[in-house]
């Protein structure tokens, strides 16, 4: 997905070394990719980029909280998220970006749109299983949280159903010595 030309970067105007490049990304960001998993996002993503004589390296590095629904409690809470991603750019004859660490763009070619590389970097850093931290700590005090445990397996009832013979076969486990 194209937009925002304030994702654009130009690198046919800049001087061959170092330059860093900075973004604050909310949830109107990830509207525009049509992704409605995050109740809210402030992500602030810094590029290094570093523009050689034939080719250009960038480094992504992002940092912040998007705010997700448990996915045990559905309560909302807001997950740390922590990105990393490197991307080399060389030039060719076509457009290429089948790798996820080299994009080759066609010759005569001045800007690189690094929106789709942000989208792609935040969401993979969030967690597949979103537990809220209350949940952990058993902080959390809700109705869904009391249902769970009242329908949850009693531990006593499981035990008793064991049969012993196998409490002997655990102490030969114990007892090498």
């Amino acid at each position: 997905m194209r937009f925002a030309n304030e994702f654009d970067i130009p690198f046919a105007g800049l001087k061959e070394g170092k330059h860093q490049f900075q973004y604050e990304i909310n949830n109107s960001f990830f509207e525009n990719f049509e992704y409605k998993e995050f109740n809210d996002a402030k992500v602030q993503v810094i590029i290094a980029f570093q523009k050689k004589s034939n080719l250009l390296e960038l480094g992504f590095n992002a940092k912040g909280t998007v705010n997700v629904n448990c996915d045990l409690s559905n309560e909302p809470y807001d997950q740390q998220v922590k990105g990393k991603l490197d991307l080399v750019v060389k030039f060719g004859e076509v457009f290429n970006d089948e790798s996820d660490e080299l994009l080759i763009l066609p010759h005569g070619e001045h800007t690189l749109n690094v929106a789709q590389y942000i989208y792609e970097m935040i969401v993979l850093a969030v967690p597949a299983k979103r537990v809220h931290p209350g949940i952990k700590d058993g902080s959390l005090n809700s109705e869904i949280l009391k249902k769970i445990k009242e329908l949850s397996p009693k531990e006593t009832q499981q035990n008793s159903n064991i049969d012993p013979r196998w409490d002997t076969l655990k102490k030969l486990l114990t007892d090498k010595e």
